[in-house]
C-alpha cells in the first residue's frame, strides 16, 4: 500500500492511539519517522519508540499519559505535500507562546524550532505539538 503522506499518517495514528488510551502505536518505519520520534522523546511527549527490523520494519511508540490524559493534546501536520511551508530561523513559529514546539526539517537534522532559532537555521515546518 502507497501512502501519499507518510508522516501525517504517523501523527495520524498517534492521536488516534492516545484518543483510545492506548499504551503503544505501531508504524511502518522510515529514517524520517525515527528523527521526529527522537525530537518527541527529547521533548518529553512520548516515553519512548523501538524500531522493529522484522521482514516489514516498524516503529513501536510507547505513549505518555499524565493522570490518565495524554500528554501530546494536539499534534497537526503543518506542511503538506501539496503545499510546502518553509521558515527562516527569525520567523519560526512559536506554538502557544513557547508552551507548544514545532518539528523543523534543517540542513543539519530534524529538531525543535527552539533549538533551529539558537542554531540560526530555518528549514521546512514538519508539524506542531502541543
Amino acid at each position: 500500500m502507497s501512502l501519499s503522506d507518510p508522516i501525517g499518517d504517523m501523527l495520524a495514528r498517534i492521536k488516534n492511539a492516545q484518543v483510545r488510551n492506548h499504551s503503544k502505536v505501531s508504524l511502518p518505519s522510515s529514517k524520517f519517522k525515527a528523527k521526529i520520534a527522537e525530537v518527541l522523546k527529547s521533548e518529553g511527549y512520548i516515553i519512548d519508540y523501538k524500531i522493529n527490523d522484522d521482514k516489514k520494519p516498524s516503529i513501536e511508540i510507547n505513549l505518555k499519559y499524565n493522570s490518565g490524559n495524554p500528554v501530546i493534546n494536539t499534534i497537526e501536520r503543518i506542511s503538506k505535500p501539496g503545499r510546502r511551508i518553509f521558515s527562516s530561523a527569525s520567523s519560526l513559529p512559536k506554538i502557544n507562546n513557547g508552551l507548544g514546539i514545532a518539528i523543523v526539517s534543517t540542513p543539519q537534522g530534524v529538531m525543535t524550532d527552539v533549538d533551529a532559532r539558537k542554531k540560526k537555521l530555518g528549514g521546512e515546518i514538519i508539524c506542531k505539538v502541543f
